[in-house]
């Protein structure tokens, strides 16, 4: 159905001035349509609004794609029309996309992963604490958690770990200083660090004495 957009609005271009891209939109954002999506279903934690924010993205990047300078940049182009688009759709569905103050202490901060398995020794002959606690999830566990961090932590996850951007091209997609991005990021890890820990505890991943 996305990709059925792309076709619907893709036309040749006939004029083509000197200074617009080379390449047809349509064969760009088909390049680009399952990092795209991805990053959108990790955006919304809904499958239905990702489509709507992918053909949204889509239907803005086709209109501004003409003015696009350098296509080596479409990449992370694309993942900052989605992002705005979503926090478009959250006011428009009368939401707020969660924010934190970056002033005040967070729990998180405190919390150590290995720390924990090194004190609590889920796997007292492990030699590898790390790597056998993590193969204890499923994919399916691993999303569970990650949609539990906040928001305002998640998305420089979903853009540094998945998809492989930078932090500085993190922080321009988001449209926040370096800074910022790498405090966020920092406590995105510790959310997810701790959200792993707590979900293997609750579901008997581990067995510990006494939950921390």
């Amino acid at each position: 159905m996305i990709a059925t957009v792309i076709d619907a609005h893709s036309q040749p271009d006939t004029e083509g001035g000197a200074d617009e891209p080379s390449r047809a939109f349509v064969d760009v954002a088909r390049e680009q349509l399952d990092g795209l999506y991805g990053y959108c279903v990790r955006l919304t934690n809904d499958r239905t609004e990702a489509e709507d924010l992918v053909q949204d993205t889509l239907l803005r990047a086709m209109r501004a794609y003409p003015g696009l300078r350098d296509e080596k940049k479409v990449k992370s182009w694309l993942f900052m029309i989605a992002t705005n688009g979503w926090h478009d759709l959250c006011r428009a569905r009368g939401r707020t996309p969660a924010t934190v103050s970056l002033d005040n202490g967070d729990p998180e901060d405190d919390f150590s992963l290995f720390a924990t398995l090194t004190i609590e020794d889920p796997f007292p002959y492990s030699d590898e604490l790390h790597l056998d606690f993590l193969r204890l999830f499923r994919d399916e566990d691993v999303q569970d958690v990650f949609a539990r961090i906040n928001p305002a932590f998640r998305a420089p996850l979903i853009l540094t770990t998945i998809h492989g951007f930078s932090c500085k091209e993190a922080a321009a997609i988001l449209d926040v200083p370096l800074g910022t991005l790498l405090s966020r990021l920092h406590r995105g890890r510790k959310q997810l660090e701790r959200g792993m820990w707590e979900y293997a505890v609750k579901n008997g991943l581990v067995e510990v004495g006494d939950e921390p």
